[in-house]
């Protein structure tokens, strides 16, 4: 991917991007109504300790959702919280390290065996790394926690049956980012290779593990309703957080960044509009696919939506795996 095709070329230059996004006037696909309630449905969501992923976890149990929030740290607090904040009982957790395969199997195990059914899954966790560093299996911890981590979760879930199929159609959910249309191209030649990198390079590499992740939203779509809706598939960028995501920024600039994600950004709770509008709305029951930047849909970019890209990334998916699950 050469420095000229690029288009963020620095932290910097995407931040800008993404204040300037807020501001731009969009169609919004809707809002929840009284009936869309979450009653009885069991929703599974990652990356729910703190951001984004809490402030939906809140949310959707506000709803009346069972809400199983996955996570590395934060049990049980992080669930009493969500208890507290939406006055429901109905919140478990489970432990997973997304860096760690072993630790994907044993939560696919644990929703199989504690949880039942689940009728939603949301995958939201991230990692943004201040340097490349290996997981250890060798393997590059972005590319794994924000790619593979929901390639290996979703299929295991699927293949051990974790899917509420009986009632209304079930959804998978990825929180993706308008960054995937930064790439201009796949890197199938060095596709799994670890590649050194400083923070700066790090945007850069975010956005093509979020152009990875979309493509595999887009192809499961396409093998799970191959002759009608048998799964929902969503994907969206909820714009930018004022989260935590930022926090292996280097010290000197940590302040800035803290204080422009304060003044410029979304809250959490605003930002977990658009997930959970796709995870609760009956307008779109039925639906084999959607995008959503903040609460406007539009098409994916054109290399995560070509069914080419998508086969060759699958298979190329599954023939790294085998070294490792």
């Amino acid at each position: 991917m050469s420095e000229t095709t690029k288009k963020y070329n620095s932290p910097l230059q995407a931040t800008v991007s993404g204040i300037l996004d807020l501001f731009k006037k969009r169609e919004r696909v809707g809002a929840l109504t009284e009936k869309d309630t979450l009653q009885g449905k069991k929703v599974l969501i990652t990356g729910s300790s703190s951001g984004l992923g809490l402030a939906t976890a809140i949310q959707l149990a506000t709803l009346g959702a069972e809400v199983i929030m996955a996570v590395r740290s934060g049990i049980p607090e992080k669930g009493e919280e969500v208890k507290r904040a939406s006055g429901s009982d109905k919140v478990k957790m489970l432990h997973v390290d997304l860096s760690d395969f072993n630790s994907i199997k044993n939560l696919i195990s644990a929703v199989k065996l504690k949880i039942g059914k689940i009728d939603v899954l949301i995958c939201n966790a991230t990692v943004v790394v201040s340097e490349a560093r290996k997981t250890l299996t060798g393997l590059d911890e972005m590319f794994t926690v924000n790619y593979l981590s929901k390639f290996v979760l979703v299929n295991g879930l699927l293949n051990e049956n974790c899917f509420n199929t009986a009632g209304s159609i079930p959804r998978i959910i990825f929180v993706s980012s308008e960054s995937h249309r930064n790439p201009t191209a796949f890197e199938w030649d060095t596709f799994g290779e670890f590649q050194a990198h400083k923070m700066a390079k790090t945007v850069e590499r975010y956005g093509y593990y979020k152009l990875l992740m979309t493509t595999f939203s887009q192809e499961l779509s396409r093998r799970l309703n191959l002759d009608k809706t048998n799964y929902s598939v969503f994907a969206l960028c909820p714009g930018p957080v004022n989260s935590n995501i930022a926090r292996e920024a280097p010290k000197m600039v940590q302040p800035v960044m803290k204080l422009v994600f304060k003044i410029f950004f979304n809250s959490p709770e605003n930002a977990a509009e658009p997930v959970v509008y796709l995870t609760a709305s009956k307008v779109i029951e039925g639906k084999p696919t959607d995008y959503l930047f903040l609460m406007s849909r539009k098409p994916v970019d054109e290399l995560a939506s070509n069914p080419e890209n998508g086969k060759r990334l699958w298979g190329l998916t599954e023939k790294l795996l085998e070294k490792y699950v």
